[in-house]
């Protein structure tokens, strides 16, 4: 049941981790491209495990399964944040949440061979539909499904690649192993990020006075968004770990 607690504590930092998301992408950096670039660059950072026992992989496969896990998560981040800027957090993030959670089951059965049981289908079942009523969203200015939701469902996709391909490397190396590489190729988003003019020019002082308003800016913008990193690694090494020790599809259910 460790698998469980680690899930749920990461669930739960995470959640905080999506309200910022929102008031980051709506007071102070704006474009969801240019927050996927700081969420992703520092990816390569993972790199610095590699005195710790980092094992190189083995085989070809493993490594499309690695950029696969990556680059999902990666790209999984930026159709999320898009579409938490065309909706509410607080509607898209379960949608997506149930996305992943369908779309991970077909994964895993398909390609980890994975099965659950009666009781942990209901379970499933159960979840999913309760994550699909707290996204209905229904305002004077939006539909119960605007456009946002269509990048939850390609999020929800790319979200479910990446935690299948890491579980399969899960199971063929150590925890650190499969995770340093699994995260390490999420920065390459990043650098896919760097093609947009948007991007390069959040480098220059005088735009980023104008992307962060002076009030919320020097007051708040920094801090939050340091809270934000910091919160979002550790849900992420809970959960990928409890995706490690557990089921797969069980973990994204939750």
């Amino acid at each position: 049941m460790l698998w469980f607690f680690a899930a749920l504590l990461g669930y739960f930092l995470l959640a905080l981790v999506f309200v910022l998301d929102k008031l980051i992408l709506t007071k102070s950096l704006g474009r969801p491209v240019v927050y996927t670039f700081y969420s992703t660059i520092f990816m390569f950072g993972a790199l610095l495990a590699w005195p710790f026992g980092v094992e190189f992989l083995d085989e070809a496969k493993h490594w499309v399964a690695a950029l696969i896990s990556g680059l999902g998560f990666g790209f999984g981040m930026w159709t999320m944040f898009v579409a938490v800027k065309q909706g509410e957090a607080s509607h898209i993030n379960p949608f997506i949440g149930a996305m992943i959670t369908m779309v991970t089951y077909i994964f895993s059965s398909v390609f980890l061979a994975e099965t659950l049981s009666t009781r942990q289908l209901w379970g499933m079942v159960i979840l999913l539909f309760a994550s699909v009523l707290l996204s209905l969203e229904k305002t004077s200015s939006k539909k119960v499904f605007h456009k946002g939701f269509l990048w939850a469902i390609l999020a929800g996709v790319l979200f479910a690649a990446s935690h299948v391909s890491a579980k399969y490397l899960y199971e063929l190396y150590p925890f650190l192993t499969g995770f340093v590489w699994t995260r390490a190729t999420t920065g390459i988003v990043g650098l896919v990020c760097l093609l947009y003019p948007s991007v390069r020019r959040s480098f220059r002082a005088k735009n980023s006075k104008k992307e962060l308003p002076k009030a919320f800016g020097k007051r708040h913008a920094v801090p939050i968004v340091l809270s934000n990193k910091v919160l979002s690694v550790v849900g992420v090494v809970l959960i990928q770990w409890a995706i490690a020790l557990g089921s797969v599809t069980l973990v994204n259910a939750m």
